[in-house]
């Protein structure tokens, strides 16, 4: 992809038809393509992030994070999950540039981003090197445990939607492979919650793992919930930056 491609300029346009004109264009050449260099989806998504940041109207604002996440299933799946990395590589490295009046956008983007990212998943019959390949997106931005340059807010509201937007997707666990399923697509949440940098994000972890929607589907609604042993130094760890 070439950096002056007319559909990367435009999609940060002020002017809607010619955001929308992009989008198509985007949506066709995406569809076209069997894999995609990092740094040319990087920069797609840079532009992608702008393409938002312009629209001001709150019900076209979904409407084009619904479209923005409807990519995913267009895509072949050499490039699905790259996309997908890539937008949480933006959203991780963007996020302390959104303005408050600007983030419930994102917000919105992000719920619908793991929505999709469901949807892919199951598309692809929940495929156990699929979902490793999903994990490790998971674990090294918005799930990492250990990084702190991740922002805690992105940590935040992607453990807050989880449960929910997997919910849409899939709402039944009842055989053995479902049950596998579910026990390799909660590991980034279990390590968050036994190695998160902060106490606060591994508590936030711990909440996602004892709601009780996410216990029923693991058979554990009669099991009592122990608390993990917390390492002696557990006062936050001496750290105290970009938690947002």
């Amino acid at each position: 992809m070439a950096e002056n491609s007319p559909f990367i300029k435009n999609l940060a346009s002020s002017d809607k038809e010619i955001r929308d004109n992009a989008l198509d264009s985007l949506r066709t050449y995406l569809a076209g393509r069997s894999e995609i260099p990092e740094l040319d989806l990087l920069k797609l998504w840079k532009g992608l992030f702008y393409c938002l940041w312009m629209q001001d109207k709150p019900a076209l604002q979904q409407r084009l994070s619904r479209d923005l996440a409807s990519l995913v299933s267009t895509l072949r799946s050499g490039v699905a999950l790259p996309f997908i990395r890539a937008f949480f590589l933006t959203m991780a490295r963007e996020w302390t540039n959104i303005e408050a009046l600007r983030l419930d956008k994102y917000l919105y983007l992000i719920r619908q981003y793991m929505n999709a990212s469901f949807q892919h998943l199951a598309a692809k019959k929940w495929k156990p090197s699929v979902l490793q390949e999903f994990n490790k997106i998971m674990e090294e931005t918005p799930l990492n445990p250990t990084e702190m340059k991740i922002p805690n807010g992105l940590r935040y509201h992607v453990l807050d939607v989880w449960v929910d937007e997997l919910e849409k997707v899939k709402s039944e666990w009842e055989n053995e492979k479902d049950q596998e399923t579910l026990e390799t697509l909660v590991q980034p949440i279990e390590k968050l919650a036994k190695k998160g940098g902060l106490k606060v994000v591994r508590e936030a972890a711990k909440e996602v793992l004892a709601e009780d929607t996410l216990r029923k589907w693991r058979g554990q609604e009669d099991e009592d919930m122990a608390e993990p042993e917390e390492e002696a130094e557990d006062d936050d760890d001496g750290w105290g930056g970009f938690d947002d």
